[in-house]
Formats: C-alpha cells, sequence, structure tokens
C-alpha cells in the first residue's frame, strides 16, 4: 500500500518515527512534509496537498498529524472525495475505514506518542471497507453532497 504522510512542527518526531517505520511492513512511504520543525509553519501546507494526494489516488491513504488532530481534520476534508477523522482509538481507525470508508486519519501529535501513532496507523492500513448494504449508500449521500452542497441526496 502506497501511504502519504504529512505534519506541521507538532507532530514531526511522529512523522519520522513512521515514515522510518512504515516500509519495513511492507508500504510505501510518501513524506509529504514538514522537512524541518518550525513553530512557523501551518499544517493547512502540509495536509492539504496530502488529501489532495489521496484524492488524486498518487497515494491509497493518508496520515496527518497536527498539535490537536482537529485542523488537519478539517482542512482535509475540504477536498472533494476525502473522509478523514480524527483518531485516537483502534476501533476508530479500523471501523472507520470499515464502515466509512476513512482515507485519512488525523492523529493529535501534541499528545499521541509515536508508538501509539504506530498502531493506529496500523489498524487503519489493515482495515478494508466492508461494503455491508448501508455502507456504498453512506459513501454515496457524502459524495452528493460535496457536489451539491444545498441539498440532500434523500
Amino acid at each position: 500500500m502506497r501511504v502519504g504522510i504529512a505534519t506541521d512542527h507538532c507532530g514531526f518526531a511522529q512523522k519520522d518515527d513512521l515514515v522510518a517505520r512504515l516500509p519495513g511492513a511492507g508500504h510505501d512511504v510518501v513524506d509529504l512534509g514538514a522537512d524541518k520543525p518550525s513553530p512557523d509553519d501551518d499544517d493547512p501546507a502540509f495536509v492539504i496537498p496530502l488529501a489532495q494526494a489521496v484524492a488524486a489516488e498518487t497515494v491509497e491513504r493518508g496520515v496527518a498529524i497536527c498539535g490537536s488532530g482537529a485542523g488537519a481534520s478539517i482542512c482535509t476534508n475540504k477536498v472533494p472525495g476525502i473522509r478523514a477523522a480524527l483518531i485516537h482509538d483502534h476501533s476508530s481507525a479500523g471501523q472507520g475505514v470499515e464502515d466509512g470508508p476513512l482515507n485519512i486519519t488525523c492523529i493529535r501529535g501534541g499528545t499521541v506518542g509515536p508508538g501509539v501513532a504506530r498502531d493506529l496507523v496500523r489498524t487503519f492500513r489493515a482495515a478494508e471497507f466492508s461494503h455491508a448494504r448501508r455502507h456504498p449508500r453512506r459513501v454515496s449521500t457524502v459524495a452528493f453532497l460535496e457536489c451539491h452542497p444545498t441539498r440532500t441526496n434523500s
């Protein structure tokens, strides 16, 4: 699996750890920055290109890290085709893909340590969309909303 990863200065240690370890698990990693920790950087500068890469399918899934994880989630979800969520537990990491299907996991760089980040990403990567009858319907509803933001398809 080709995995993209991006962070601002708050998740730099987690990003470097994941970039170093994911290839050992058989994954091709695309590092979209930051290249160095700088307190003046902003997460949109890094996580939006990640979301665009996932939407364009140049990477299959993405990992976005910022101080709270919330900013990365907000930014990435503005890109059509992206289904991102702030993930802090294994159940959400797996179920988000199975039911969603989540294609970007957002992690809180400020409090999630490298070991927990590795475990969350491992669960996120291993999960597969279930295709249960209700799940594609949910994805279709969200896709319709992206194209028609003022209407519903009900």
